[in-house]
């Protein structure tokens, strides 16, 4: 198991939901806004994340969000050893492009981007960057685009049509070493890509039983390819001391998300056609109680979910108490782990710091020695 962090590429703050510096929530943005996106700001992110500990860190993607390529050329810089997963949306740009600003990053990190194909799981986001595929029509897209890059990055002339790209290639380019591909998806077809085309197959933070049972399954049909997978979860985390601690955070959090900034996310979440989101969504079924009232398995809660799309849930408790549930999640079959806290940037130092070390078991050969030192 590999541990990383969260680059908020579309700001940074204490609250989920926005709030002025005051502290007052506003009534418009479900982000908290109070920390822009700032290079300078991600960068020092970033190398708090390597000196917590972290592997690497996650760029999320979408068009509110700043671009994540541009981000990672600028804030790997800061950095030695931090390797980038840097998101983008398949299809919205060529295969060829791709790989040429992939094997450019490459060799301006020393070889330390991967790759985290999306599709697309927001009808309204989609159409905002001029796209208007369905849902299985987008799929589609991405798994001729991931068939082109993977020959761009084999370096050796060929000709291809596929459903939505056509390529020859008669003096291939050397794009540097092929960088590991990152892959989501919950509907039948996007796990049939996965299976046949992705190196880590990423998911929401369900509970570990669950999450159990999708390794299970994805396992099965990667090896109907002759292939084996890597597999991967994004979750929050909300952390201290004691668990009373951390239930006092969890319902600080909550006494930020009004009915109306409720209301308006899940409507928002509603109208997407992404299956991995309307699994998260079920966890929580819109209920707005108390924090206990949230746990969907022991330290594992839907709050955020609420008030935000993506990940949903959160590892909550003690830092004893997360340490324990990551090693769980790691027995369940799980080789990378991607957590994100508010803000990112003190949370980033405090899991480094207080969680990592504690992990055992099957997941404890994945903390970096610095961090468990």
């Amino acid at each position: 198991m590999e541990f990383h962090w969260f680059l908020p590429t579309y700001g940074d703050g204490r609250n989920i939901v926005s709030t002025d510096r005051a502290g007052r929530t506003e009534e418009e943005g479900l982000y908290a806004r109070v920390r822009e996106s700032d290079p300078y700001y991600l960068a020092q992110l970033a190398r708090a994340a390597e000196q917590a500990g972290f592997s690497g860190v996650l760029l999320p993607t979408g068009f509110s969000s700043e671009d994540t390529f541009v981000i990672t050329a600028g804030v790997a810089q800061e950095t030695r050893t931090l390797e980038y997963i840097v998101a983008f949306r398949a299809g919205l740009t060529l295969p060829a492009i791709t790989a040429q600003m992939t094997g450019t990053l490459q060799r301006a990190t020393r070889g330390r981007v991967r790759l985290n194909i999306t599709t697309g799981g927001s009808p309204a986001d989609q159409r905002a960057y001029g796209d208007f595929l369905d849902h299985d029509e987008r799929y589609r897209r991405t798994d001729d685009f991931l068939t082109v890059l993977d020959l761009l990055w084999r370096g050796e002339p060929f000709d291809h049509e596929g459903s939505h790209f056509r390529n020859t290639v008669e003096s291939p380019v050397d794009y540097g070493p092929r960088p590991p591909v990152y892959f989501a998806g919950s509907s039948d077809i996007a796990k049939d890509i996965a299976a046949r085309q992705a190196d880590v197959y990423l998911m929401y933070g369900e509970p570990p039983p669950v999450i159990r049972a999708r390794v299970e399954e994805m396992r099965e049909r990667a090896a109907a390819y002759g292939r084996t997978l890597r597999f991967g979860v994004f979750m929050h985390v909300i952390t201290r001391e004691t668990e009373r601690e951390a239930y006092a955070e969890a319902a600080r959090h909550l006494a930020t998300m009004t009915d109306e900034a409720v209301a308006a996310t899940q409507r928002t979440l509603k109208a997407m056609d992404s299956v991995g989101q309307a699994r998260v969504r079920d966890l929580h079924g819109g209920r707005h109680g108390a924090v206990g009232d949230l746990l969907v398995h022991p330290n594992v809660w839907a709050g955020i979910g609420l008030v935000r799309g993506g990940g949903g849930t959160a590892l909550l408790g003690s830092h004893a108490q997360v340490a324990e549930r990551i090693e769980e999640y790691a027995d369940a079959g799980l080789d990378t782990l991607i957590l994100n806290g508010y803000p990112a940037l003190e949370e980033a130092y405090r899991v480094g710091e207080l969680v990592l070390p504690r992990v055992g078991g099957a997941a404890r050969r994945a903390v970096p020695a610095h961090a468990a030192s």
